[in-house]
């Protein structure tokens, strides 16, 4: 009855679908933690952003590694700025989503180490080797806050980290990087300035990173899992449909048989009626005959 499943195109059917069913269970379970990844994420944006700030000197150290958990920790750090070692971190883009720079400039703290701070975002220049116009820094001690950040690496970031730039250009805003330009120490990390604010609003300052919206990781678990019991629920009914249309063939061939076998029996039954009734005919007695040739005519 089902002996159609061994055909070659079943067993590959079959096993197609073997296949597909684990493959889709383990997309829709990446996805789920996706899902927990971005919901835990915005939960410790949020935690860090609501925090109390606190001297930068309490959470990093020159070569230290920020771990995730102090990222967007709100820090202050006062000091004067070195604007003889600033620079500017080509192609990136603004909350307008506008091709630019960011400025890069040290803060000499009283100490004389040194914490990077990001002062925010600038158009870049017409031409990509010269340096676009940036605001002076401030002048003179001051007290900046922002949000601690990782030094960026072209692993974590997936941004190039070219060489042969034009002087005063870089890619990524690394401290060790910057610690060999100034030849301080530098502090581990940086700072996303979020005050004061600066004056005519450029360069302009990073909003906070977004922590409400969860994405669509988690409907899309649940449609790679629905997709998953549509697998076997296919293959049934595709199985039943083969089952049905084989009967049906089936069928279909027998009732052609039997119309068949009835024709060949009508044929001969008449052929054999009618020689049955010919030799079954009286046949006229021999003498009868002759007397009525020889009967006289009036």
């Amino acid at each position: 009855m089902y002996r159609f499943l061994l055909s070659r195109q079943w067993v590959i059917l079959t096993l197609i679908a073997l296949v597909l069913i684990p493959t889709m269970i383990e997309l829709g379970f990446w996805q789920f933690h996706r899902h927990e990844r971005r919901v835990a994420q915005n939960a410790l944006i949020a935690d860090n952003l609501k925090a109390k700030p606190v001297p930068v000197g309490e959470l990093t150290s020159p070569g230290h590694t920020v771990p995730r958990a102090d990222y967007w920790r709100q820090v202050t750090a006062t000091g004067t700025f070195d604007t003889s070692h600033e620079v500017v971190v080509r192609r990136r883009t603004n909350s307008d989503d506008r091709q630019g720079v960011l400025v890069l400039t040290p803060l000499v703290l009283p100490d004389g180490r040194v914490v990077l701070v990001n002062r925010g975002w600038v158009p870049a220049a017409a031409d990509q080797r010269s340096y676009p116009s940036v605001p002076p820094a401030p002048e003179g001690e001051i007290t900046v806050t922002g949000r601690l950040k990782a030094d960026e690496t072209t692993g974590a970031s997936g941004i190039k980290d070219l060489k042969g730039l034009p002087d005063r250009q870089v890619m990524l805003i690394n401290s060790e990087q910057q610690a060999a330009l100034i030849g301080r120490e530098v502090l581990g990390g940086y700072l996303e300035q979020t005050a004061p604010d600066p004056v005519g609003d450029t360069p302009e300052l990073i909003p906070e990173p977004d922590h409400d919206s969860i994405g669509a990781h988690m409907a899309y678990a649940v449609q790679w899992w629905l997709f998953t019991a549509g697998v076997p629920v296919g293959w049934v009914i595709l199985v039943r449909r083969e089952k049905r249309d084989q009967e049906a063939a089936t069928r279909a061939g027998a009732a052609g048989s039997g119309a068949g076998d009835g024709d060949g029996d009508g044929d001969g039954d008449g052929d054999g009626d009618g020689d049955g009734a010919a030799s079954d005919a009286p046949e006229a007695p021999a003498g009868d005959t002759a007397a009525v040739q020889a009967t006289p005519s009036l």
